[in-house]
């Protein structure tokens, strides 16, 4: 018998799946987009609407050869729809013949296609003619190569010009379900039996780590329920023991810009008495709320802005600061594929700014000998190195203990830039560690 998700016709997910591109294009983020669409459509959208923003650059490049002119913003996001799901078969969710036919099934179903639902049939018949010589034709376009918008690809190139093109590689490949095993409950070793017990194959990925095999509902992990486990990417586990090492029994640590609060929760796994979690968003603060409770764990939630410290401070100063600020999220595109094409590069100088006012604020909050992590999930220099520069340049008393600095995701040990007991497929990432020095 056929489950649900088969009985919906694919034109409507295809319908469905170009709305979502269309709204990501003028200005709204994927999770909202897709969080839009009817309940019994969303699993086979945001599979869809997923390969198609990893395959968006090609689209839009067979798009120009195949209309030069672009059509109505409806039109134009179902062919590139239809253009980023079927122009390779190795990887695609249906064959071509069959996608061509569904999106022009589409066209001719909603009002404001349905006048140009010939144009569409047209353009996607003559692709299915000339595939081959219209992929070759496009190859030597950099953003149909690489599926990035160019200003994108120019950064990269000028910021890692070793690796730029592994980011980019890296952007487009299904991030691995990493889980960080909860220290006050179980162990890695005994959790990874657990998951072999329950036939599900996973391996080691860290002190705290273990990555599947492949990705599972939540509820199918042993205890997740009762917080044995959260799901974290390995870069992401970096961040508390990294922040606490040599820190003799921190008492009180901060935790700015804390939502979700999966680095709240390891930093209180790992011993630390008083947390408080910080986040500009209430509705946020909620599920900092509703994640410790999973975990059994208690924190001092605050909804406020860390860049504010008056309204929220109570005057002692923090041991220890964990800062992962707002950021373009360059380096988590591979779990985010829409932010490639949600971000503009006027956007990376805002957030520096944004970035700069957090640190210039919490700083004063921190004891002398104490510590402040500086992390973003960015690999933009402007995010990272050159923000830490400028930090120190005009803070004399702090000083730069050693750090993983620009983490770069990558598949082999070889090139990855973790420590050696962490997992090498990870996300993108940087980390700066920043003592301030004793009066």
């Amino acid at each position: 018998m056929q489950n649900k998700q088969e009985q919906i016709p694919l034109w409507r997910q295809l319908l469905a799946t170009a709305q979502v591109i269309q709204a990501v294009a003028e200005g709204q983020s994927g999770g909202a987009a897709v969080e839009a669409v009817a309940a019994e459509l969303r699993p086979g959208v945001q599979a869809l609407a997923f390969h198609a923003w990893r395959n968006l650059g090609r689209a839009q490049a067979l798009r120009q050869c195949l209309a030069k002119r672009p059509p109505p913003p409806e039109v134009d996001a179902l062919l590139c729809v239809a253009l980023a799901l079927a122009w390779k078969d190795e990887g695609a969710p249906y064959d071509a013949f069959t996608l061509v036919n569904q999106c022009v099934e589409a066209a001719k179903r909603h009002p404001a296609t349905r006048p140009q639902a010939n144009f569409v049939n047209a353009c996607l018949r003559r692709f299915l003619r000339e595939r081959e010589a219209l992929v070759v034709a496009t190859d030597s376009d950099l953003v149909a190569r690489w599926n990035h918008p160019l200003w994108w690809i120019k950064r990269l190139k000028n910021d890692h010009p070793q690796h730029w093109q592994e980011l980019l590689a890296a952007g487009n490949r299904q991030a691995p379900m990493t889980l960080r095993v909860n220290a006050l409950q179980t162990s890695v070793p005994d959790y990874l039996a657990e998951l072999e017990a329950s036939g599900i194959a996973a391996q080691v990925a860290g002190p705290y780590g273990i990555v599947l095999a492949k990705p599972v509902p939540v509820g199918q992990l042993p205890g997740f329920a009762s917080g044995r486990v959260s799901v974290q990417d390995s870069a992401a586990q970096l961040a508390a023991p990294l922040l606490l090492q040599g820190l003799l029994a921190p008492q009180r640590v901060l935790d700015a810009c804390a939502a979700p609060g999966g680095k709240t929760g390891h930093l209180l796994e790992l011993g630390v008495p008083h947390v408080t979690a910080l986040d500009v968003d209430a509705a946020r603060c909620e599920r900092i709320g509703q994640n410790l409770a999973r975990l059994g764990l208690r924190a001092e939630v605050i909804a406020a802005d860390a860049a504010r410290p008056d309204l929220w401070w109570d005057g002692k100063l923090f041991d220890a600061i964990l800062l992962d600020a707002p950021c373009t999220a360059s380096g988590i595109v591979r779990r985010h594929p829409d932010v490639r094409w949600l971000r503009r590069e006027t956007d990376i100088a805002q957030l520096a700014a944004l970035q700069h006012k957090l640190l210039q604020a919490l700083w004063p909050l921190l004891a002398p000998g104490g510590r402040l992590l500086y992390c973003t999930c960015s690999v933009f220099r402007a995010e990272g190195a050159e923000q830490v520069k400028a930090f120190l340049a005009h803070h004399t008393d702090g000083t730069l203990l050693p750090s993983p600095g620009h983490l770069i995701p990558a598949k082999s040990a070889k090139h990855a830039t973790v420590p050696d007991n962490s997992a090498p497929d990870h996300d993108g990432f940087f980390y700066a560690l920043l003592q301030k020095r004793l009066a």
